[in-house]
């Protein structure tokens, strides 16, 4: 792991609604409340964990605004790829 995203990758972000940049990938979700918002962030934070690989987040009331990069490899790899699948099923 830890590979840089290729093309397909890319694809696969961008059809799942994330905005892909050259060297990171953003989304905003939305949640019925805070409660709701930070027990989605907490659950994330598990997985993060996990794969050692930590989002940039940033959170008011019911949106978590976040931001995915592998800052070691300057741009995206496919562990971000992992963490925002991982997010959006999360978020269902």
């Amino acid at each position: 792991m830890n590979v840089a995203l290729d093309k397909a990758g890319r694809d696969a972000l961008t059809a799942a609604g994330w905005n892909v940049g050259e060297t990171s990938a953003q989304k905003t979700f939305g949640f019925r409340n805070f409660v709701e918002a930070f027990g989605w962030m907490t659950s994330v934070a598990i997985v993060a964990e996990k794969l050692n690989h930590h989002p940039e987040w940033f959170n008011v009331y019911k949106t978590v605004e976040v931001t995915l990069t592998t800052h070691d490899r300057g741009g995206l790899t496919d562990l971000d790829l992992i963490l925002a699948k991982r997010m959006d099923a999360l978020a269902k």
